[in-house]
């Protein structure tokens, strides 16, 4: 097994104190992104499977001076080094940042380019890993990852198996947001458990606002996210409502007259503050979503993702890890194993 894991590119574009920063992952908030997610790679991929691993390799050290175009999620990390940034001008002495890792299935001999380009785009990473021919999500947890976003759909599925909350990425044009980092959570099954979700599978409309009214003073479980939000959430808290860099967004196609008090009630008994809520009674979020215009909108229905992505909205599904045996964790005639 080739497996290189290192600090930032040397000689890496860096704010003044902020690499030394990053460097105490314990209390820092660690994203791990690979390399599809943040840049795009799509030509070099079907490369990869059309003519294999050598020719990619030669290709990628070939053009390992022509830096990678941004992929859905760079507009996202790009944010979160905002508020980096922010944070240390409130306090330089700063601990709880974000701290961003590439997780790459990349050798180390073609992760060159991936370097390079980081640099060149000025981005604040803290640690390359690159494995090849392996399950790079062993690592995540030795990593104190909180969020790992990936374009692969075994590498979030393996995520999820480990515990780690993780979204699939997919491949898109996208609008450029503000610097604010504005991120938006779906509620059930993303930001809590999918409890409702099952009842209203099993028994119907009527059914599921039954059992919300039975279960209205009951905080609502876990979601996948629920973790990540909760460090999002502690951040936000260091700055006032006004001069915030971080916002955060609750859209969920829950009723607000039948299933909104609940949600809020879990909201409260967590100390999740979210800046605006929505409660949608299943009208489309598009609209909604065209207006926020956040960095990153997490949904676990295929069905709300691809109608932001028709809209230029960086989007990432998240498949609910009690329902992994329904989710399809190989792209259809991707026999690959090769993730980026």
């Amino acid at each position: 097994m080739e497996n290189s894991c290192g600090a930032g590119a040397p000689g890496a574009a860096s704010t003044p104190g902020l690499r030394q920063q990053l460097s105490d992952p314990n209390e820092a908030l660690v994203i791990a992104v690979t390399t599809r997610a943040i840049f795009n790679l799509e030509e070099e991929h079907q490369l990869f499977l059309t003519k294999g691993k050598e020719e990619y390799v030669k290709y990628q050290q070939v053009n390992e001076d022509k830096p990678l175009e941004q992929g859905t999620a760079f507009a996202f990390i790009q944010a979160v080094q905002f508020v980096n940034e922010k944070l240390l001008e409130r306090n330089p002495e700063e601990k709880g940042l974000f701290d961003v890792i590439i997780l790459s299935n990349n050798s180390p001999e073609s992760g060159m380019r991936i370097v390079k380009s980081a640099k060149h785009h000025g981005l604040e990473i803290s640690r390359f890993c690159f494995v090849s021919d392996e399950d790079s999500t062993q690592y995540l947890k030795s990593h104190n990852v909180k969020l790992f976003l990936s374009a692969d759909r075994t590498d979030v599925c393996n995520a999820l198996q480990r515990g780690v909350s993780a979204a699939l990425i997919f491949q898109q044009e996208v609008q450029t947001p503000s610097t604010q980092l504005r991120v938006v959570f779906d509620g059930d099954a993303v930001l809590f458990s999918d409890e409702t979700d099952r009842v209203f599978r099993e028994k119907g409309l009527s059914g599921a606002l039954e059992y919300e009214r039975a279960m209205e003073a009951v905080p609502m479980g876990e979601g996948p996210l629920k973790a990540f939000a909760m460090h999002l959430g502690k951040m936000r808290k260091k700055f006032s409502q006004e001069n915030s860099p971080i916002r955060t967004y609750l859209l969920t196609a829950r009723s607000g007259r039948n299933m909104g008090i609940r949600a809020l009630k879990t909201l409260r008994e967590w100390g999740l503050a979210i800046d605006e809520a929505f409660f949608m009674d299943g009208a489309p979020k598009g609209p909604l979503l065209s207006q926020i215009q956040p960095h990153i909108f997490f949904d676990d229905g295929l069905h709300n993702i691809q109608g932001a992505q028709d809209i230029g909205i960086p989007s990432a599904l998240v498949p609910y890890a009690q329902r992994l045996p329904r989710f399809e964790c190989q792209e259809p005639g991707a026999l690959s194993s090769h993730r980026f």
